[in-house]
């Protein structure tokens, strides 16, 4: 059965409320706790193994990017910043056709410290921060 792309923007939604239970309270998001969220939340237009070839990647204009080579992209290194700033949605616009839903569930829940890379402590949503050690957990 293929879905449309607000039937999985949908079913993402409804996996996305019972990912949040997926961190654990009082720990650092490590990059298993990610992989939950990926699976829940963004496999199914950037696929399993985050190479951009989700079921729904065909269908999509801008194509799902490839987030295994996020660090290939810049120079070797995980632009940590970058990658929170397009996940909470801060960097993208809002018209249509410019790629990624927003997960708003995981904007929600406790903040964690995080170092995006400028030697600063950041409150950060622990949802968000798990999902980004995710991705530079998986880049080749």
């Amino acid at each position: 059965m293929k879905l449309t792309r607000p039937q999985a923007l949908g079913l993402a939604a409804l996996t996305a409320v019972t990912a949040l239970a997926a961190c654990k309270p009082n720990e650092m998001p490590q990059a298993e706790d990610g992989r939950r969220l990926f699976v829940e939340n963004c496999a199914l237009c950037h696929g399993h193994g985050g190479a951009g070839d989700g079921p729904l990647a065909d269908g999509l204009k801008p194509a799902p990017a490839d987030l295994t080579r996020i660090s290939a992209r810049n120079a070797g290194s995980f632009p940590r910043a970058e990658v929170l700033s397009t996940l909470d949605g801060y960097t993208r616009v809002d018209l249509p056709g410019t790629g990624m839903p927003e997960f708003g569930a995981l904007l929600r829940g406790d903040l964690v410290p995080v170092d995006v890379g400028d030697g600063r402590l950041t409150p950060t949503p622990r949802r968000l921060v798990a999902l980004m050690e995710y991705l530079e957990s998986i880049q080749d």
